[in-house]
């Protein structure tokens, strides 16, 4: 049975080392508890769980620790038994990968269910790697796991450990199996080194890049391309991604963490509470972003449901690039192309006022043709979203625009502009000091805005000023009495 000491185990952050994390695979057949337990080692809710078998289909990395044990945790799809190139055979393709290409297995059946022909299957797959292959019965609060978890000797895979990933029991006896085959983080030497390794990781922070769009226009596809191997699994069938998967990369020595996620449909469509909460994962992608490639299909440009996705990422004030994929199909037609491109600018202008100049790329991920455009124009991007204007500069600008074009009337007095300074960068944010902030307008806020654009380089980004009435500064002055 699990022992209940588990939630006292202490928790150590991953040293800050050059050296590379071991990595632990979690495999088992569909819906034995995979995803939670990765959740419970993480630390938090990363991955998709639902009571519906197959949820997770890619293979997810997360950093985990589990006392002073620290390593890079995977999180595979349901081991089947299935040949050829349908999804599950796919799927299995990638688990099998993740295992060959990890230090430690952990290996899980469901203990209540006890162990089923497919759990013998994989177990004798994983015989030829009993060397680093950890049996796990999950499911064992309790006594409904006993039955299962006195089978699971018979897997000639070891002593199976009894856990519950879903209540965090028997994870003492878990990070003792683990600590046999990863080595535990050594203590600090002292505190000021921890800081400057800290602050040297803050520095490195890769850019969170992340890939959204309708179904089946080619995210998968596009992250594949990008990274150079099959990270994510692709292939004719809608929605095939489900969690947002993580990708570690580096492009020209500069790191990307790259971000695959479900494809969006209109809100009208979603059926499934599996498929509303893979929405949600995308949506909060969107938001821990800071630059968002929306991912169109060639054939059908910027469809209602598209707007609604680049919309969301404008409001979120994440910096937007437009990815058109399949751009192989309009090659045939020059005239339909051109009309096909000006109508998607034309469409992006009118739907998007307060973000103009949105960069626009092209290409077939498929073929790869036009798909080395897409990361300068990414980076282009991010730097200006996070791009700072110097105060002494921004008030001799704000002179210039008062001269050049004066603020309207309020209540019969000019609007008089005070002072203007950048508050934040990551979008580029404004305040306005303005003697009527009512009597402004939305016209000549849009005005400053579109100048403010032009003349430092801010194309393509949110932009956002905020209004602000000076203090009055003979308002603390007590009246006299009489």
């Amino acid at each position: 049975m699990p022992s209940g000491d588990d939630k006292r185990l202490p928790r150590v952050a991953p040293k800050l080392a050059s050296r590379v994390a071991p990595r632990v695979a979690i495999v088992g057949r569909p819906n034995v508890g995979k995803s939670t337990l990765f959740n419970r080692l993480v630390g938090r809710r990363h991955a998709l769980v639902d009571d519906t078998p197959g949820v997770t289909r890619d293979v997810r990395e997360a950093p985990a620790q589990l006392g002073d044990l620290a390593f890079t945790l995977l999180d595979t799809a349901g081991w089947e038994v299935a040949g050829g190139e349908v999804l599950e055979a796919r799927m299995r393709r990638f688990t099998e990968r993740a295992v060959e290409a990890s230090d430690v297995v952990l290996f899980l059946i469901d203990a209540r269910a006890g162990v089923l022909p497919l759990d013998e299957s994989f177990a004798n797959w994983l015989r030829k790697r009993a060397a680093k292959v950890i049996l796990v019965a999950n499911k064992c609060e309790g006594r409904a796991g006993q039955n299962g978890l006195a089978e699971a000797h018979g897997l000639g895979l070891g002593e199976p450990i009894p856990v519950s990933a879903e209540h965090g029991e028997g994870l003492s006896d878990l990070h003792e199996a683990l600590a046999r085959h990863i080595a535990p983080v050594p203590d600090e030497e002292e505190d000021g080194g921890a800081s400057g390794r800290e602050a040297g990781a803050d520095a490195a922070r890769p850019m969170l890049l992340t890939i959204v769009g309708r179904p089946n226009v080619g995210k998968s596809t596009l992250l594949n391309r990008l990274v150079g191997q099959e990270r994510v699994l692709t292939g004719p069938e809608a929605g095939i991604t489900r969690d947002a998967i993580r990708v570690e990369w580096q492009w020209r020595g500069r790191p990307v963490r790259l971000v695959d996620t479900a494809g969006m449909r209109r809100r009208s469509r979603i059926d499934h509470r599996l498929e509303a909460a893979s929405v949600a994962d995308t949506l909060d992608a969107i938001r821990l972003a800071d630059v968002v490639v929306v991912v169109l299909d060639a054939a059908d440009m910027l469809e209602k449901q598209d707007l609604t996705v680049a919309g969301r990422v404008i409001e979120e004030g994440r910096a937007l690039v437009i990815a058109v994929n399949k751009t192989d199909l309009l090659a045939d037609d020059q005239a339909q192309s051109t009309k096909a491109w000006k109508k998607l600018r034309d469409r992006l202008e009118a739907s998007f006022a307060q973000v103009k100049d949105v960069p626009i790329v092209g290409f077939s991920a498929l073929s790869g043709r036009g798909v080395e455009r897409l990361m300068p124009k990414v980076f282009e991007t991010y730097d200006i979203w996070n791009k700072r204007v110097g105060t002494p500069i921004l008030n001799r600008w704000l002179r210039e625009m008062e001269t050049l074009h004066p603020p309207p009337l309020a209540k019969g007095r000019r609007v008089r502009l005070r002072f203007m300074t950048q508050t934040k960068i990551r979008p580029p944010t404004f305040m306005l000091s303005v003697s009527q902030p009512d009597g402004l307008g939305d016209d000549y806020l849009r005005f400053l805005m579109n100048r403010l654009r032009d003349d430092f380089g801010l194309a393509g980004v949110p932009l956002r000023i905020t209004l602000r009435k000076p203090d009055n500064p003979f308002a603390s002055r007590a009246k006299p009495q009489r």
